[in-house]
């Protein structure tokens, strides 16, 4: 119990300071971007027909903090984002982000999540039977689903079911809320209304991930059902499911819980893209609006940093079930 709990703590105090190390990087990528938050809001303020002038710029950099060295600035943001859990205001929209992003950021992670689990609930079953069916149809077909599923872009998949369900239903499943409930505060029947359509862009993101995962899974079990300690499993009378589910399909499971991390992140650079076809309101689009039309970093950053804080947490709570599955990774670390 001891040993795993050292290695409970050192799993968080690595992903501690992989968060800190993130941190720095974005807001670093943050502050390279040419002109500053006053200087861009100011230029756009510009745009809508307001003289600004030098004076101006620089008593907004005096309200921001900009015009402070970027150890300080950091060190702020930084206590800002970990002990308040505050990202400011974004640069152009003049709003706080924190509000900007309460709904859609979990809409997004959820969304993603169910993709993730959706893609995992097919992909191991289907992928330890393709590597131990004798079948060479159900093989077969296994492996082409599979090889379509990574050969078919996920954009191109949203494209085909919005035509298909256009023409022969009237309806371009577009957006993640009907009309009337858009704007409406969440409720039952919004909650209804949104899982209603919430299920397209869930089976779209999940389309690749089911692909590759089954790739992964079958390759795993292949390599572990030929191992010595699976045939003097057998010689010793262990046959059927329990020689399948506690041998070979038990470690081909451990690198596929380990790559849950990879999977998500992998599904969520793929929202924006599919986000914009099927104009979802949600932080991938916010994300593809800040970076590529605004240039609204501080929007951008927080999304970002948002997204690796997800990633980081999934990552350490796999270390945690792998460690639960196999002591032998927690002796490694700890001693």
């Amino acid at each position: 119990m001891l040993k795993f709990l050292q290695f409970t703590l050192t799993r968080f105090l690595l992903s501690l300071f992989t968060l800190l190390t993130v941190s720095l990087i974005v807001f670093s990528l943050m502050e390279l971007v040419p002109g500053n938050c006053a200087e861009r809001y100011l230029a756009f303020k510009n745009t809508q027909g307001q003289s600004i002038t030098v004076e101006d710029i620089a008593a907004e950099e005096r309200r921001l903090g900009l015009d402070k060295p970027f150890p300080i600035r950091w060190g702020t943001w930084v206590g800002n984002v970990f002990l308040k859990g505050e990202f400011g205001d974004s640069c152009i929209l003049r709003l706080n982000i924190n509000e900007l992003l309460s709904d859609k950021f979990w809409i997004s992670l959820g969304i993603c999540l169910a993709a993730l689990i959706l893609s995992y609930m097919i992909a191991v079953p289907m992928g330890i039977y393709s590597a131990t069916t004798k079948s060479a149809v159900a093989n077969n077909s296994i492996r082409f689903i599979s090889y379509l599923g990574l050969a078919l872009p996920n954009f191109l998949l949203a494209l085909i079911i919005m035509l298909i369900s256009t023409i022969y239903f009237g309806e371009s499943l577009t957006g993640l809320f009907s009309k009337e409930y858009r704007d409406a505060a969440w409720s039952m029947a919004k909650f209804g209304d949104f899982l209603s359509r919430a299920w397209l862009p869930i089976f779209v993101l999940g389309w690749s991930a089911t692909a590759f995962a089954m790739q992964t899974v079958r390759a795993l079990m292949l390599d572990e059902i030929g191992k010595l300690y699976v045939t003097a499993a057998s010689a010793r009378g262990v046959f059927g499911r329990k020689l399948l589910w506690g041998y070979p399909a038990r470690h081909a499971m451990g690198p596929v819980v380990n790559s849950l991390g990879f999977d998500l992140n992998r599904i969520f650079n793929e929202l924006p893209v599919v986000a914009l076809i099927l104009t979802l309101t949600e932080s991938g689009a916010l994300l593809i609006e800040a970076l590529a039309r605004s240039n609204d970093q501080q929007l951008a950053g927080a999304i970002i940093f948002l997204l690796t804080a997800s990633i980081v947490f999934i990552n350490f709570v796999t270390d945690i079930m792998l460690a639960l599955m196999d002591p032998r990774i927690r002796k490694g670390l700890v001693g």
